[in-house]
C-alpha cells in the first residue's frame, strides 16, 4: 500500500495517511457509486448530489479525486475497458490450441459485451459521444489495454506455430470480434433483445464463428 510521503514538518501531513486524492479504496468507492447512478439514471440525468448519496461521500471528497462529472464518467469507462481487456488477456494467455483459445475468448467476450451492465454503459457512452469525443477515442484507442491487442498477440503466436496463415493480424482480429458478437450486440443495444442471450445460444454462435474463422485463416496445408 502506497502511503503519503512528505516531510514531518509539512502542514497537513500525517505519516501513514494517504495524500489527498490518493486513497485507492476511496477512489473505488466513488467509482462504484457513480457507476450505479449512471446505470440507473443515465449520464445527463445523474447529478453529483446523486453520486455523493450513492457513494456515501461528500461532494468535496469527490472533487478531490475527479474534476467533474465528465472526468468521473471517463474514469468509469476506462476502468471497465481495462477490466474486460485483462480478463480476455488471461483467457488467451492460458490457451495453447487455436480453436480452444478462440472459443473461450469468444464465449467470454460475448457474455460480457451483451450483459446488462455493459449494454447500459455503451448506451450511455453513445449518448455523450457527440460532445465527449475524447471519451470514445480513449475507449477504442489502440494500446496495450485494448481487447484487440491481446487477440492480435494470440493470433501472432498461432501464426508462428503454423496453425494460422494471416496477412493482416489486425484485420483478422476485427473479423473474429465481429463474428463473436454476431447480431447479439446490435439487438441488445437497440432493445430488440431485452435480456442477455442464453448461454447455449452464445456457445452455438461462437462455435460457428470459430469454424468460419478457421476456414478463412487456418493453415490447411499444414
Amino acid at each position: 500500500m502506497q502511503e503519503k510521503n512528505c516531510p514531518p514538518a509539512e502542514a497537513g501531513c500525517t505519516p501513514g495517511r494517504f495524500a489527498a486524492g490518493a486513497d485507492p479504496a476511496k477512489r473505488e468507492q466513488i467509482l462504484e457509486g457513480a457507476k450505479a447512478v449512471f446505470m440507473r439514471l443515465g449520464f445527463d440525468a445523474a447529478s453529483m448530489n446523486d453520486i455523493t448519496r450513492e457513494a456515501g461521500v461528500s461532494k468535496g471528497t469527490i472533487y478531490v479525486y475527479f474534476d467533474s462529472k465528465d472526468d468521473l464518467f471517463a474514469a468509469i469507462m476506462e476502468q471497465e475497458r481495462t477490466r474486460l481487456a485483462e480478463s480476455m488477456r488471461d483467457i488467451l494467455d492460458g490457451s495453447e490450441a487455436v480453436e480452444e483459445g478462440l472459443y473461450r475468448f469468444g464465449v467470454a467476450f460475448a457474455v460480457k459485451i451483451t450483459s446488462e451492465s455493459t449494454i447500459s454503459a455503451m448506451r450511455t457512452m453513445i449518448s455523450v459521444a457527440p460532445r465527449m469525443r475524447m471519451l470514445s477515442q480513449r475507449f477504442f484507442q489502440d494500446d496495450s489495454m485494448n481487447i484487440r491487442f491481446f487477440l492480435e498477440r494470440f493470433l501472432i503466436r498461432q501464426v508462428a506455430k503454423g496453425a494460422l496463415v494471416v496477412d493482416d493480424v489486425s484485420l483478422a482480429a476485427r473479423h473474429f470480434i465481429e463474428l463473436s458478437t454476431g447480431t447479439f450486440l446490435k439487438m441488445r443495444l437497440f432493445g430488440h433483445m431485452e435480456g442477455p442471450p442464453p448461454i447455449d445460444e452464445i456457445e452455438k454462435q461462437i462455435a460457428s464463428a470459430v469454424r468460419i474463422f478457421i476456414a478463412g485463416y487456418g493453415n490447411h496445408g499444414a
